[in-house]
């Protein structure tokens, strides 16, 4: 239950960073073409905003395998060595995101020793910033649970989506009016 109610809402935010953005950008640039005004904060706020979206949906897209993944050289091998190379791959990212995720807390940390704040907004930047370690923490949770799904046999590692593959079963199914499963 926890896991479908965080799960919506990373969703909701995700969605919700993504039309603000749209928002803010269309609203700046209306301003700066048909006003020949503008405000400086928008264009910092919008950046701020695509990281928080980055961050976001890296941790989302290893939920739903929507990350790219050159398996070419992987698929040559059976299903124990591919689940022990998606393991090794699990884990080194994992610790990617722990050196990220520190380097990120001694930044904010220095930061907010500084007290320095953002160019355009009156906001410190150990306020704004923190998402960085938030966002490695999210990433390495999923990252995480899908190590777990590997060693309870669920997953062979990384699952990615072969998009030329899932539109030719779309049609398939949109012509036969019959729903079949996709395998890898």
């Amino acid at each position: 239950m926890f896991s479908r109610i965080w799960n919506g809402l990373e969703e909701s935010i995700i969605g919700l960073l993504l039309v603000s953005m749209t928002l803010l950008v269309f609203v700046e640039v209306f301003m700066r073409f048909a006003l020949n005004s503008g405000f400086l904060w928008m264009e910092e706020l919008t950046l701020h905003m695509s990281a928080w979206m980055v961050l976001f949906g890296a941790s989302y897209g290893v939920r739903v395998g929507a990350h790219i993944g050159v398996d070419a050289f992987i698929n040559h091998f059976s299903d124990n060595i591919r689940r022990v190379l998606g393991a090794i791959a699990v884990v080194l990212s994992i610790v990617y995101c722990a050196l990220i995720g520190y380097g990120g807390w001694v930044y904010i940390t220095k930061l907010n020793k500084i007290g320095i704040e953002l160019e355009d907004l009156p906001i410190q930047k150990s306020v704004a910033h923190p998402l960085l370690v938030f966002g490695m923490l999210l990433l390495a949770i999923r990252l995480f649970e899908l190590l777990m799904k590997i060693i309870r046999g669920q997953s062979l590692g990384f699952e990615t989506v072969d998009e030329a593959k899932k539109a030719l079963q779309d049609l398939h199914d949109r012509e036969t009016g019959i729903k079949t499963e996709i395998n890898s």
